[in-house]
Protein backbone atom coordinates (compact mmCIF):
# COMPACT_ATOMS: atom_id res chain seq x y z
CA UNK A 1 0.00 0.00 0.00
CA UNK A 2 1.27 3.28 -0.77
CA UNK A 3 1.58 6.45 1.37
CA UNK A 4 0.71 9.64 1.38
CA UNK A 5 2.15 12.34 3.04
CA UNK A 6 -0.35 15.04 5.11
CA UNK A 7 0.77 18.56 6.44
CA UNK A 8 -1.25 19.84 9.41
CA UNK A 9 -3.63 22.84 8.04
CA UNK A 10 -4.65 23.66 11.55
CA UNK A 11 -7.09 23.09 14.55
CA UNK A 12 -10.71 23.74 14.30
CA UNK A 13 -13.30 23.97 17.11
CA UNK A 14 -16.76 23.24 17.41
CA UNK A 15 -19.31 26.03 17.14
CA UNK A 16 -22.08 23.80 18.79
CA UNK A 17 -20.19 21.22 21.05
CA UNK A 18 -17.76 22.44 23.75
CA UNK A 19 -14.47 21.34 24.52
CA UNK A 20 -14.63 19.10 20.76
CA UNK A 21 -11.77 19.77 18.90
CA UNK A 22 -11.01 18.52 15.33
CA UNK A 23 -7.41 18.33 13.72
CA UNK A 24 -7.43 18.77 9.96
CA UNK A 25 -4.53 17.46 7.94
CA UNK A 26 -3.95 18.12 4.33
CA UNK A 27 -2.70 15.99 1.35
CA UNK A 28 0.29 17.58 0.69
CA UNK A 29 -0.05 16.87 -3.30
CA UNK A 30 -3.69 16.74 -3.63
CA UNK A 31 -6.67 18.76 -2.30
CA UNK A 32 -8.47 16.39 0.60
CA UNK A 33 -8.47 17.06 4.37
CA UNK A 34 -8.26 14.59 7.00
CA UNK A 35 -10.49 15.46 10.06
CA UNK A 36 -9.44 13.87 13.07
CA UNK A 37 -11.56 14.19 16.35
CA UNK A 38 -8.87 15.30 19.31
CA UNK A 39 -9.40 16.07 22.72
CA UNK A 40 -8.76 19.74 25.21
CA UNK A 41 -5.02 18.84 26.11
CA UNK A 42 -3.24 17.71 22.98
CA UNK A 43 -5.43 20.46 20.91
CA UNK A 44 -3.33 22.66 23.47
CA UNK A 45 -0.20 20.65 23.10
CA UNK A 46 -0.43 20.57 19.19
CA UNK A 47 -1.31 24.62 19.20
CA UNK A 48 1.48 25.30 21.35
CA UNK A 49 4.09 23.34 18.91
CA UNK A 50 2.59 25.23 15.87
CA UNK A 51 2.85 28.35 17.55
CA UNK A 52 7.14 28.80 17.97
CA UNK A 53 6.73 31.90 19.93
CA UNK A 54 4.65 30.08 22.49
CA UNK A 55 6.53 28.36 25.63
CA UNK A 56 5.20 27.06 28.27
CA UNK A 57 7.08 28.01 31.99
CA UNK A 58 7.03 23.87 32.31
CA UNK A 59 7.34 21.05 30.09
CA UNK A 60 3.91 19.54 29.09
CA UNK A 61 4.10 15.74 28.94
CA UNK A 62 4.80 15.71 24.84
CA UNK A 63 7.95 17.84 25.67
CA UNK A 64 8.98 15.88 28.67
CA UNK A 65 8.72 12.85 26.24
CA UNK A 66 10.78 14.92 23.33
CA UNK A 67 13.72 15.88 26.23
CA UNK A 68 13.49 11.89 27.20
CA UNK A 69 14.20 11.07 23.57
CA UNK A 70 17.06 13.54 23.36
CA UNK A 71 18.91 12.80 26.74
CA UNK A 72 18.68 8.84 25.28
CA UNK A 73 19.41 9.79 21.67
CA UNK A 74 15.88 8.61 20.75
CA UNK A 75 14.50 9.67 17.80
CA UNK A 76 10.87 9.85 16.00
CA UNK A 77 11.46 9.63 12.18
CA UNK A 78 8.03 9.62 11.41
CA UNK A 79 4.55 9.19 12.40
CA UNK A 80 2.03 6.84 10.11
CA UNK A 81 -1.35 6.78 10.34
CA UNK A 82 -2.00 2.89 9.57
CA UNK A 83 -5.50 1.87 10.30
CA UNK A 84 -9.23 3.18 10.60
CA UNK A 85 -11.85 1.37 12.77
CA UNK A 86 -15.22 2.70 13.62
CA UNK A 87 -13.71 5.92 13.17
CA UNK A 88 -10.80 6.35 15.48
CA UNK A 89 -7.47 6.55 13.81
CA UNK A 90 -4.73 4.29 14.92
CA UNK A 91 -0.94 5.26 14.38
CA UNK A 92 2.70 3.92 15.16
CA UNK A 93 6.06 6.13 16.00
CA UNK A 94 8.91 5.19 13.69
CA UNK A 95 11.74 5.79 16.17
CA UNK A 96 15.61 5.29 15.95
CA UNK A 97 18.00 4.72 18.10
CA UNK A 98 21.85 3.17 17.52
CA UNK A 99 20.60 3.33 13.90
CA UNK A 100 18.13 0.63 14.69
CA UNK A 101 14.39 1.38 14.29
CA UNK A 102 11.59 0.53 16.82
CA UNK A 103 7.75 0.67 16.12
CA UNK A 104 5.61 2.31 18.89
CA UNK A 105 1.93 2.20 18.74
CA UNK A 106 0.13 5.85 19.78
CA UNK A 107 -2.94 7.70 20.00
CA UNK A 108 -2.58 9.34 16.82
CA UNK A 109 -3.21 13.06 18.68
CA UNK A 110 -0.01 12.33 21.01
CA UNK A 111 1.80 10.75 16.85
CA UNK A 112 1.27 14.45 15.60
CA UNK A 113 2.12 16.34 18.48
CA UNK A 114 5.40 14.65 19.06
CA UNK A 115 5.87 14.60 15.29
CA UNK A 116 5.58 18.81 15.51
CA UNK A 117 8.54 18.46 18.42
CA UNK A 118 10.83 16.05 16.67
CA UNK A 119 9.97 17.57 13.11
CA UNK A 120 8.86 14.42 11.84
CA UNK A 121 6.93 13.46 8.54
CA UNK A 122 3.03 12.41 8.88
CA UNK A 123 1.80 9.55 6.44
CA UNK A 124 -1.50 7.73 5.93
CA UNK A 125 -1.89 5.13 4.01
CA UNK A 126 -3.61 6.03 0.62
CA UNK A 127 -6.90 3.67 0.92
CA UNK A 128 -7.35 5.21 4.28
CA UNK A 129 -7.56 8.77 2.49
CA UNK A 130 -9.62 7.47 0.22
CA UNK A 131 -11.68 6.69 2.86
CA UNK A 132 -12.10 9.36 5.64
CA UNK A 133 -10.43 12.30 3.25
CA UNK A 134 -12.85 15.11 2.62
CA UNK A 135 -13.00 17.08 -1.05
CA UNK A 136 -13.50 20.66 -0.64
CA UNK A 137 -13.82 23.64 -3.28
CA UNK A 138 -10.64 23.72 -5.16
CA UNK A 139 -8.78 27.55 -3.81
CA UNK A 140 -11.66 28.71 -2.22
CA UNK A 141 -12.04 32.13 -0.28
CA UNK A 142 -10.25 32.84 2.85
CA UNK A 143 -14.27 32.91 4.60
CA UNK A 144 -15.80 30.33 2.48
CA UNK A 145 -13.16 28.07 3.62
CA UNK A 146 -13.16 28.72 7.48
CA UNK A 147 -17.54 28.31 7.16
CA UNK A 148 -16.56 24.96 5.41
CA UNK A 149 -14.36 24.12 8.28
CA UNK A 150 -16.90 25.04 10.63
CA UNK A 151 -19.34 22.95 9.17
CA UNK A 152 -17.34 19.82 8.62
CA UNK A 153 -16.63 20.32 12.41
CA UNK A 154 -19.57 20.10 13.98
CA UNK A 155 -20.86 17.33 11.71
CA UNK A 156 -17.59 15.43 12.37
CA UNK A 157 -18.11 15.86 16.62
CA UNK A 158 -21.88 15.05 16.12
CA UNK A 159 -21.30 11.66 14.45
CA UNK A 160 -18.43 10.85 17.17
CA UNK A 161 -20.43 11.76 19.97
CA UNK A 162 -23.35 9.48 18.07
CA UNK A 163 -20.85 6.46 17.93
CA UNK A 164 -19.67 7.07 21.61
CA UNK A 165 -22.91 7.09 22.67
CA UNK A 166 -23.63 3.85 21.01
CA UNK A 167 -20.95 2.39 22.35
CA UNK A 168 -21.14 3.24 25.85
CA UNK A 169 -25.18 1.82 25.72
CA UNK A 170 -23.60 -1.70 24.50
CA UNK A 171 -21.01 -2.18 27.48
CA UNK A 172 -23.24 -2.89 30.36
CA UNK A 173 -24.76 -5.70 28.06
CA UNK A 174 -24.33 -9.43 28.27
CA UNK A 175 -23.42 -11.08 25.13
CA UNK A 176 -27.13 -13.23 25.23
CA UNK A 177 -28.24 -9.55 25.48
CA UNK A 178 -26.09 -8.07 22.22
CA UNK A 179 -27.26 -11.28 20.04
CA UNK A 180 -30.90 -10.17 20.95
CA UNK A 181 -30.25 -6.58 20.14
CA UNK A 182 -28.12 -7.71 16.94
CA UNK A 183 -31.19 -9.62 16.24
CA UNK A 184 -34.24 -6.93 15.99
CA UNK A 185 -31.80 -4.59 14.62
CA UNK A 186 -31.69 -6.72 11.58
CA UNK A 187 -35.27 -7.39 11.48
CA UNK A 188 -35.61 -3.78 11.75
CA UNK A 189 -33.09 -3.12 8.98
CA UNK A 190 -31.34 -0.56 11.42
CA UNK A 191 -28.08 -2.07 9.53
CA UNK A 192 -25.48 0.53 10.91
CA UNK A 193 -27.01 -0.13 14.51
CA UNK A 194 -26.27 -3.84 13.47
CA UNK A 195 -22.71 -3.42 12.86
CA UNK A 196 -21.93 -1.01 16.05
CA UNK A 197 -23.05 -4.49 17.70
CA UNK A 198 -21.44 -7.05 16.29
CA UNK A 199 -18.19 -4.84 16.76
CA UNK A 200 -18.79 -5.26 20.19
CA UNK A 201 -20.10 -8.84 20.28
CA UNK A 202 -16.15 -9.98 18.26
CA UNK A 203 -14.59 -7.79 20.67
CA UNK A 204 -15.63 -9.85 23.65
CA UNK A 205 -15.05 -13.11 21.75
Amino acid sequence: MSLVKLNIKGISYSQTQNGAYALILNEEDGDRKLPIVIGAFEAQSIAIALEKEISPPRPLTHDLFKNFADRFDIVVKQVIIHKLVDGVFYSSLICERDKIEEIIDARTSDAIALALRFQAPIFTYKNILDKAGIYLKVNPKKEDEESQDSILMDELVANELEVNEVRENFQGKTIEELQKLLEEAVTNEDYEKAAHIRDEISKRE
